[in-house]
């Protein structure tokens, strides 16, 4: 079984080496870069500062500030990192799908493939909007809530973590169509499906809007309503590749092809039937055709004693039934005599 193994690890091994040198060298280069990205950064709270100092001498008097020694550097460590993750992820993203790739048929490349670019793409709109779109609004609503009183102080640690989580977060985020599509593109879901939701994703999206936000209103309704957006273009996404309709006719023709086939089955039962009971009806006994005679309340022996007179009279004549009958009469006065 190891031997089997051996080319896959020896493979994966391949993969993964490629993957972390090419995110070394994405360090190094970031590192060298460092200052510039750390403007970068810091450009959306800076312009936030400025713009509330025009109107609050305090906030005017705000700036970034560190309270550690080596607080910079690492701060520069850091950036440097997140910033080689996403430089290298398409070097990362086509080692993953190297490896991979043999163990897929056809149709499963047709569908990964998309996926992962689509979601890169996608991650970085969202990356896109939150830093033009988001941060200026939202720095500039925390910075002016109470810069009247107080001196905004801003420890470049913390801004680092807030400002990483809120770029992370909208990239997720904007991942939501890409999900919807894959998705759909196996049958899981609908066009209807997402509609019948609709309600419930309302309240969960804004749950997920305060979780990946920080603590403030602002922020999380610039969250929620992209979100909502990219919630109906689900349903468009998913209306082109698999809608309801489809569905529904596939299941109604499944539903009459049942229901014929069930009437089939009883018609072909009802001819069963029909045959078993002449089969039954032949082998049955039949009735004797012939009438029943009429039941008298007549002696049987003066029918017999009628029926006997008539073949007398046809065969004998009537003259030697006379003869008979006064035998018989004197037979009967000759008893009574004795008598």
């Amino acid at each position: 079984m190891l031997k089997e193994l051996h080319p896959h690890i020896a493979d994966l091994r391949k993969r993964l080496t490629i993957s972390v040198a090419a995110l070394f060298v994405m360090f190094i280069v970031m590192f060298y870069f460092h200052q510039a990205l750390l403007d970068w950064i810091v450009a959306p709270l800076n312009h936030a500062l400025e713009s509330v100092g025009k109107v609050s001498h305090i906030a005017a008097k705000g700036m970034i500030t560190t309270n550690q020694v080596g607080g910079t550097f690492f701060v520069a460590m850091i950036v440097s990192f997140f910033a080689a993750i996403l430089a290298s992820l398409p070097i990362i993203l086509w080692q993953i799908w190297l490896f991979i790739a043999p163990a897929l048929y056809a149709n499963e490349k047709k569908i990964i493939l998309p996926f992962i670019i689509g979601g890169t793409i996608m991650f970085l709109v969202g990356v896109a909007f939150a830093y033009y779109v988001v941060t200026p609004f939202g720095f500039k609503f925390l910075i002016t809530f109470a810069s009247f009183k107080f001196v905004p102080l801003i420890n470049i640690e913390n801004y680092i973590g807030f400002f990483t989580k809120i770029m992370a977060g909208f990239g997720i985020a904007f991942e939501l169509p890409v999900f919807a599509y894959f998705f759909a593109l196996i049958g899981l879901i609908t066009d209807k499906n997402l509609i019948d939701f609709f309600k419930y994703a309302v309240v969960i999206i804004f749950i997920v809007a305060a979780l990946l936000t920080p603590p403030d209103v602002m922020t999380q309704m610039l969250m929620a309503g992209p979100l909502l957006v990219l919630y109906g273009l689900s349903i468009l996404v998913v209306k082109m590749v698999n809608p309801a309709n489809k569905q529904n006719e596939k299941e109604t023709s499944n539903d009459h092809g049942t229901h014929n086939k069930q009437e089939s089955s009883k018609t072909s039962e009802q001819k069963d039937n029909q045959k078993n009971a002449q089969h039954t009806d032949a082998r049955a006994p039949k009735e004797s055709t012939t009438p029943k005679q009429p039941e008298t309340g007549e002696n049987p022996e003066e029918d017999f004693d009628e029926t006997f007179e008539k073949l007398a009279k046809e065969t004998f004549g009537e003259d030697a039934l006379l003869e008979e009958n006064k035998d018989k009469s004197n037979s009967d006065t000759d008893d009574k005599k004795d008598k």
